[in-house]
């Protein structure tokens, strides 16, 4: 694990009178949560037929590839059948509406992304509550998101960046996946954070997103560090910092926006699982304890890592008030940034 996101994990941090429940990798409290939930009562038998893992995005992504890894493990060492099962429609919104509304046996699970918590701020509508309709399980892998600039962008650190915006506002513009995804909500973030005035512009999905920069249609953009960093280390983009609270492993030469005076910037892109609310506690214990233990071999590590993303495991009650942490301070964030909610 990273330092980012080891960090992530470890620290306990205050948001307002909301606190962020976070565990190191297989911590004590870890392992003290599944001694106490994961004994005799868990049913043997389960489980007896082939689990559904609900991925609410197109195959090829990197939360479909996490859900095949585990999926994969999963059937071996549980000699039953795992299956994935792609919905993409709605940014995530509709297949995690199917999850929320499986039976709560232990046979649906789904897959979810950063947006699980931004999207109750960001659609009116929204057929499912993230706090209410769901049992956490863990995440496991998480990754910052990366500020990336074209290599002729007349600034090379986040100071000249700032500097030079704040010098011609309204004259930049920035890419990210989409509007109301992860990276957006950084953009704007940060745009909140330094008092700037950059106009944004929303793809479908990071890769158009970052080719834009590549080709010099757009200066800059706000993307998962996932998807920029095969870019950055091949010298067709820069990168001037990162959403973490500690540089990241795979791009180490990138500093921390907190390195330069912006503190309170973290946002990441991570994989988390989920069951249908009401499912047995006994189940997402043993779920808890299987990804945990799968995430902490030397192969899966690698796997996730060559996908740029870092392995991190937290207790289904730390996912709990992680969830609801982050729903309340990306609302906000909306809010201050004006963003109307789409119907």
């Amino acid at each position: 694990m990273t330092n980012s996101l080891a960090q992530y994990t470890e620290a306990n941090r205050t948001r307002g009178t909301t606190m962020i429940a976070r565990r190191a990798f297989l911590s004590l409290s870890a392992a003290a949560f599944i001694e106490t939930v994961s004994g005799p009562g868990w049913s043997q038998s389960y489980p007896a037929r082939p689990v559904r893992i609900i991925v609410p995005y197109a195959p090829g992504g990197p939360n479909d590839a996490v859900a095949r890894i585990i999926a994969a493990k999963l059937s071996e060492r549980w000699a039953q059948a795992f299956y994935v099962e792609n919905i993409p429609a709605g940014a995530g919104n509709v297949g995690t509406a199917v999850a929320a509304r499986a039976p709560a046996d232990g046979y649906s699970v789904v897959i979810v992304t950063s947006s699980f918590w931004l999207n109750p701020s960001f659609y009116a509508k929204l057929r499912y509550d993230p706090v209410k309709d769901f049992a956490p399980v863990t995440v496991i892998a998480a990754a910052p998101h990366v500020l990336i600039v074209h290599p002729s962008f007349p600034a090379n650190n986040l100071k000249e960046f700032v500097a030079l915006v704040r010098a011609n506002p309204g004259k930049y513009s920035y890419a990210s996946a989409g509007t109301g995804q992860s990276s957006h909500l950084a953009g704007e973030l940060f745009k909140l954070a330094a008092g700037l005035d950059l106009v944004h512009v929303p793809f479908n999905g990071a890769s158009p997103a970052m080719m834009s920069v590549v080709g010099g249609h757009v200066p800059i953009a706000f993307i998962s560090l996932p998807a920029a960093v095969t870019f950055i280390k091949e010298g067709k983009l820069r990168g001037l910092a990162i959403t973490s609270n500690a540089r990241s492993k795979l791009l180490p030469e990138v500093p921390t926006m907190a390195e330069a005076g912006y503190e309170d910037q973290e946002s990441i892109f991570m994989q988390g699982v989920l069951f249908p609310a009401g499912t047995s506690q006994d189940i997402v214990a043993r779920w808890y304890r299987e990804i945990a233990d799968i995430v902490a071999l030397t192969e899966v590590r690698d796997r996730l890592t060559s996908l740029g993303l870092e392995p991190v495991v937290n207790t289904p009650a730390s996912f709990a008030a992680q969830i609801q942490s982050e729903v309340a301070r990306w609302s906000k964030v909306i809010r201050d940034a004006r963003i109307k909610p789409v119907d």
